[in-house]
C-alpha cells in the first residue's frame, strides 16, 4: 500500500473509532496523548447550548473557525472534515435560512453521527457529503466560505486540498480554517509516527509551507496567526486568506 493510501486509511480507521465513542457517550480525542487531545474549549457556552451533546463530544478540532469567518445571512459555507458536525450546524445559524452549511467527510461513521446531530438540532439547511477533501465533490464556484478545523494536516496531499478550496470558492471568497502548524525544526521520529499523524501533529505544514501552498493555488493575503501551543514543535493557528474577485 502507498504511503498516502496507509495515512488515508489510518485516518479514517482512527476517526470511524472516535464517531462510535462520541456517539455511545465517551469523549474523544484524536491523539494517543494529552497534548493532542483537542477539543470544544475553544466554543463559548453559548454556541454549544443549543447543540446535540453528541455533536460537542464529537468535536476534536484544534480551534474555532467560526470566530473568525465572518459569516452573513445567505453566504453559502463548506466545512472540510466536518465530523460530527459542530461547525456546520454553527454556520447554518449564522447563514439563516436563505444560505447553506456543507459538511464534507470520508468517514461513514462521522457521517451518520453528523446527520443524526443535524435531526435532533432541527436545523434544516444542512448538507452532510461524503467523499475526501482532495477531491470536493461540489461545482466550481459554488461556495462562499471554506471551514475547517485540524483537518488538513491529516491529508496526504495538502496541495490538492488548497487546490480543490480555491476551486469551488467563488470570486471574493474566504478562506478560514484552524489547524495546527509545524515548527521548522520538527524532528524525524515525529513525522514517521502514524499516532501522532492521526493526533494531527506529524502531518502538519510549516507556516512557510503553508503560505507557499495557498499561494500556488492561487489563494491571496495569506494570514497564520498561531493561538496556542498543541505540541512541542507545533501550535494551533488561525489560517486565513481570499480568492480573488474577478475583475
Amino acid at each position: 500500500m502507498e504511503d498516502s493510501q496507509r495515512v488515508t486509511e489510518a485516518v479514517r480507521s482512527r476517526y470511524a473509532e472516535l464517531a462510535v465513542v462520541a456517539d455511545s457517550g465517551g469523549v474523544s480525542c484524536c491523539g494517543e496523548d494529552k497534548e493532542a487531545c483537542f477539543g470544544p474549549v475553544a466554543y463559548a457556552e453559548e454556541e454549544l447550548a443549543g447543540l446535540p451533546a453528541a455533536a460537542t463530544r464529537a468535536s476534536l478540532g484544534c480551534g474555532n473557525p467560526i470566530a473568525v469567518a465572518d459569516l452573513h445571512e445567505g453566504e453559502t459555507v463548506l466545512d472540510l472534515g466536518s465530523g460530527g458536525g459542530i461547525d456546520v450546524l454553527l454556520s447554518a445559524t449564522r447563514v439563516g435560512i436563505g444560505g447553506k452549511a456543507y459538511g464534507l467527510d470520508m468517514t461513514d461513521e462521522m457521517l451518520q453521527l453528523a446527520r443524526k446531530n443535524a435531526e435532533d438540532a432541527g436545523v434544516e439547511n444542512v448538507e452532510f457529503l461524503k467523499g475526501q477533501i482532495e477531491a470536493i465533490p461540489l461545482p466550481d464556484e459554488s461556495v462562499d466560505v471554506i471551514l475547517s478545523n485540524c483537518v488538513i494536516n491529516l491529508s496526504s496531499d495538502k496541495a490538492r486540498v488548497l487546490s480543490e478550496a480555491a476551486r469551488v470558492l467563488r470570486p471574493g471568497g474566504r478562506f478560514a480554517v484552524t489547524d495546527v502548524i509545524a515548527d521548522d525544526d520538527m524532528d524525524e521520529p515525529t513525522r514517521k509516527d502514524m499516532q501522532q499523524w492521526t493526533g494531527c501533529v506529524a502531518g502538519a505544514l510549516t507556516r512557510a509551507e503553508f503560505v507557499g501552498l495557498l499561494e500556488k493555488a492561487g489563494l491571496e493575503k495569506p494570514e497564520i496567526v498561531e493561538t496556542h501551543r498543541v505540541h512541542h514543535s507545533a501550535g494551533s493557528a488561525i489560517i486565513r486568506a481570499r480568492k480573488p474577485a474577478k475583475a
